[in-house]
């Protein structure tokens, strides 16, 4: 997974444990896509101080993500269960039973609100 995604994602999982500023600043150059020179602007403060924030922010995060493995498990979880969507998909498409179809469908939409 690209550093950028993956750092997006740890942002929105463990965002709120750090500090208001490396959130914010975090949040504005990965997920609002603001460089560090108009992040420095917006706040009055220069672009190594943003820099240095944004960087503290990523190790925290890694090192709360090496803890806790929500990204992991969540991305983990997902591929099972899209695994199971790709399985009653098959068995679908193979029987022609209407009631056998219909429980599938009711199960392939409730396991498609957790992905």
């Amino acid at each position: 997974m690209e550093k950028n995604v993956k750092l997006s994602i740890l942002c929105q999982l463990y965002g709120k444990l750090l500090t208001e500023k490396q959130y914010e600043f975090l949040n504005d150059y990965y997920n609002n896509d603001l460089s560090l020179s108009e992040i420095a602007e917006n706040n009055g403060i220069t672009r190594q101080a943003v820099r240095d924030n944004i960087k503290k922010g990523e190790k925290k995060l890694f090192e709360y993500e090496e803890k806790l493995l929500f990204m992991k498990r969540t991305l983990n979880q997902e591929k099972k269960i899209q695994k199971v969507l790709d399985e009653l998909t098959k068995i679908q498409s193979d029987y022609s039973d209407n009631q056998i179809a219909s429980v599938l469908e009711n199960i392939k939409k409730e396991l498609n609100c957790l992905i």
